[in-house]
């Protein structure tokens, strides 16, 4: 696996990590062995190596350990599922995808595992159940709208590796933004910290700016981050892959242009926030504190790549399929 050198990426926000993340260490393995989620010992070792609980204890560094252990299994759940969509068989199998992703939509709609359900659905339903006792029906409705999202851009990925063709900048740029889940755990970090986005700030322009933003910033950080896994695996849905392969440029070239995109935006990101609308009542406090959210998920992200030897082999987490 070819393995490219990365500049540093610029990020202003101060690093911080939860208070229970030696807790949350042994605790996140044992959720993933409780429902024999994954296929053999070394895929154990993998996971362990991941460091899943470090990105939850870092992106989530104010919740209580409850929440935070929801927010880590929620995490873990994606992980594995991910692979599943990026590495295994089903990555040109758009079809195939969508008739798991509609079992798993109905168990997040409050359907029962069945015994053929994969261990996957089964520990999705223990996840909702654990979920919907903590949070607002209104939050997990829109929490809902996300996972369609994630699973969406899931699909089209795949759609598009089946063509084997390189999508251009802007048609990635479409579906990265689904399927790097950033709508889905910006939602989570809602509820780790006990905190609903008011409909106001939901649909106002302002937040719609900053949240795509943040999500262009986590999804060109892990693209730099993940490049040499996802070139050594044929994945071409990476955007330090599409400006190699659409603009013709140098690996090298291409990471420093991918960096260059991602710093530009984060000091856009900064910029709009000096100009946030005032409105001198609690609308402004709830503005401040979901920025911070966006804050802690980005050098969360960020830091946890030091941590995590998740890109330095293209082996996945293989779940168990019955």
């Amino acid at each position: 696996m070819t393995q490219l050198t990365f500049p540093k990426l610029h990020c202003p926000f101060p690093s911080q990590i939860n208070k229970y993340f030696n807790v949350l260490e042994d605790y996140s393995l044992e959720w993933v062995l409780r429902f024999n989620l994954l296929a053999k010992e070394s895929t154990y070792r993998r996971f362990s190596k991941s460091k899943f609980f470090l990105l939850a204890a870092r992106a989530y560094p104010n919740c209580q350990l409850e929440e935070l252990k929801i927010g880590n299994d929620w995490l873990s759940w994606v992980f594995i599922w991910d692979d599943q969509c990026d590495l295994s068989e089903l990555k040109k199998q758009p079809e195939a995808l969508k008739v798991y992703h509609t079992r798993f939509l109905e168990i997040l709609n409050g359907a029962e595992p069945r015994k053929n359900d994969i261990p996957l659905s089964h520990a999705l339903h223990d996840l909702r159940q654990r979920t919907v006792q903590r949070a607002s029906t209104q939050w997990f409705r829109h929490f809902l709208l996300c996972f369609e999202e994630y699973f969406l851009g899931c699909v089209k990925e795949a759609a598009v590796r089946a063509q084997n063709i390189v999508p251009d900048i802007d048609a990635y740029m479409m579906i990265r933004r689904a399927s790097v889940g950033g709508n889905l755990f910006l939602t989570v970090s809602e509820f780790c910290n006990n905190f609903m986005l008011s409909d106001f700030w939901r649909n106002h322009y302002f937040v719609d700016k900053l949240k795509l933003m943040t999500i262009n910033v986590l999804a060109w950080c892990n693209d730099i981050f993940s490049a040499s896994r996802e070139m050594a695996s044929g994945d071409v849905h990476n955007i330090v892959l599409v400006l190699h392969y659409q603009q013709q440029l140098s690996l090298e070239t291409s990471v420093e242009r991918a960096v260059i995109m991602h710093d530009r935006e984060m000091e856009s990101l900064t910029s709009l926030e000096e100009s946030k609308p005032v409105f001198g009542n609690e609308l402004d406090t709830e503005l401040a504190q979901y920025i911070s959210i966006m804050h802690a998920w980005i050098r969360g992200n960020l830091d946890w790549y030091s941590y995590t030897d998740r890109y330095q082999s293209v082996e996945m987490l293989e779940p168990v399929k019955h």
